[in-house]
């Protein structure tokens, strides 16, 4: 097709046809040919070869459906190990029993004949799509809930008296942060010889720890907390420096997951000794993609904590302190926008 496109270039652009040939250097029949077909069927149809008659099929249409059926089955089904097909293994399993089946067309049929019929019927046995079950009932009322926060936080942002004394925050943790140290010293690049740096591939553990974070969806604030543990005691003590740094008064509508630290006695316990202080509204189970903090998450660790190296758990708190008080000193405004046309619909609806 490369061949033939650049023939129908060379062409288009008033070359002749030897010197085509002799460009690309193919016989000048052939690009006769390629021009001679463009000119009466197409440049589609030049691109191609024309279909030939060839052998008559030998596998019919009810021994292909056959062959797929046995392909959208697991081998373990059918007292195999695998989990996945092979091509090779599924060809084997339908030499073996397609004459009891009543496909003796199939008898010799390898995995190359395997591959074309699988591709042909767009399957792909020997690999694996995750999927995630719905498993909250009340999936759309509590996205509503989440999105909820966002838009009233969008509307702080450009009329700030009318949500006077409500903060609106996405938190979240992120656990097993590790503290990894090198064993030999990395090697700065080298102009013309080394383009990256180099780093020993071996490395010492020096423990984990945990981060506690809040965004401010109005500023973009970010507050942190680094903790071995991440417990009720933790959450705790984070909705604390949360009052501490806020004006007194001050309402927090907080967008979190359904961990169990969230939703503890020791915790409720807490927020009765702080009436009207804090509203949590909670993600959908399983949906924490909903926490607009996993975005900040991410970007964290794609650009500090990937390819970071330390000598100590200090040094690694350190380092992320001094991060956050980066971000904080330039903050970054996260805006929704999934879903948002729907739920205001819905919000419309009910009125």
């Amino acid at each position: 097709m490369v061949e033939r496109s650049k023939i129908l270039l060379e062409h288009a652009g008033g070359a002749s046809i030897p010197l085509i040939g002799k460009r690309l250097g193919t016989t000048r029949g052939k690009v006769t040919r390629c021009v001679a077909k463009a000119l009466s069927m197409g440049i589609d149809v030049a691109l191609k070869d024309l279909p030939r008659s060839g052998r008559p099929a030998i596998i019919d249409e009810q021994a292909e459906a056959w062959l797929t059926g046995i392909a959208c089955q697991k081998p373990k089904e059918l007292g195999y190990s695998l989990e996945l097909w092979t091509t090779q293994l599924l060809a084997t399993h339908i030499q073996k029993h397609c004459r009891k089946a009543g496909y003796d067309c199939l008898r010799r049929i390898g995995k190359g004949t395997v591959s074309k019929i699988l591709s042909r019927h767009k399957l792909k046995p020997h690999r694996v799509q995750y999927y995630l079950q719905l498993r909250d009932p009340n999936f759309d009322e509590r996205m509503a809930d989440v999105i909820q926060v966002y838009q009233e936080a969008q509307q702080a942002r450009k009329n700030p008296q009318a949500h006077k004394g409500v903060v609106f925050l996405s938190y979240d943790e992120k656990p097993g942060i590790q503290a990894i140290a090198n064993t030999a010293p990395d090697l700065p690049p080298v102009p013309g010889k080394f383009q990256t740096w180099s780093r020993d591939h071996e490395y010492k553990r020096l423990g984990t720890m945990s981060l506690m974070a809040a965004i401010d969806l109005v500023s973009g604030r970010a507050h942190h907390q680094l903790v071995n543990r991440h417990r009720s005691r933790e959450f705790i003590a984070f909705l604390k420096k949360l009052i501490d740094v806020y004006p007194p008064k001050t309402k927090f509508r907080i967008v979190l997951d359904n961990h169990s630290a969230h939703l503890s006695a020791e915790v409720r316990k807490y927020l009765a000794t702080v009436p009207n202080r804090f509203e949590f509204v909670f993600t959908p189970k399983h949906a924490s993609w909903l926490n607009l903090i996993e975005v900040f998450f991410s970007k964290m660790a794609r650009t500090v904590l990937r390819g970071i190296r330390v000598d100590s758990k200090t040094e690694l708190r350190q380092r992320i302190r001094k991060y956050f008080k980066e971000v904080n000193s330039c903050p970054v405004i996260f805006t929704w926008k999934y879903k948002v046309k729907t739920v205001d619909e819905n919000s419309l609806a009910a009125t």
